[in-house]
């Protein structure tokens, strides 16, 4: 559970989420705060791992990655060293953006950008089956991106610290 936040805590984390490249003087302008306690607000919520980095966010598109498949798989028991090779080996897979444990009928869905289907199909053969405990694997290709956001909605956070 999240710890009780300042109104400026919570307007600094809203406002980095929109565009986490304005300078500590412009971002200090918009919350309402001078530039050095904004700077120290921000070394804080990066030390107690609220922030836990800063990136550019880019348009897959332009890159010819236009395909994003979710792959569910049914995975085998596994043992605690198939696990961790498991683990290990889909962190050093870039395609695969993210990585989820589910309940229901399969086990993990992945989150995978592609290239063009042909290249997902490969991709399923040399690299998906090939990890440990795969048995079966079920893929949902989108057709369009109604919605992508990485911000999470503070609405609600509870303000507690005094300003």
């Amino acid at each position: 559970m999240a710890e009780e936040f300042s109104r400026f805590d919570l307007k600094i984390l809203e406002q980095l989420q929109k565009d986490c490249s304005m300078s500590t003087t412009d971002l200090a302008e918009k919350v309402g705060l001078s530039q050095s306690p904004c700077w120290r607000r921000i070394a804080r919520l990066k030390d107690e791992g609220y922030i836990k980095k800063q990136v550019a966010i880019l348009d897959r598109t332009k890159f010819g990655s236009n395909l994003y498949i979710f792959a569910y798989l049914k995975m085998a028991t596994l043992t605690e060293k198939q696990r961790d090779e498991f683990l290990r080996e889909i962190q050093l897979i870039p395609e695969i953006l993210e990585c989820h444990t589910v309940f229901g009928e399969m086990d993990i869905v992945m989150k995978v950008i592609a290239q063009s289907l042909e290249w997902y199909q490969k991709f399923i053969f040399d690299t998906i089956f090939k990890l440990p405990g795969v048995q079966d694997i079920q893929s949902t290709v989108t057709l369009v991106e109604l919605k992508s956001t990485t911000e999470i909605p503070l609405d609600g956070i509870k303000i507690g610290a005094q300003d």
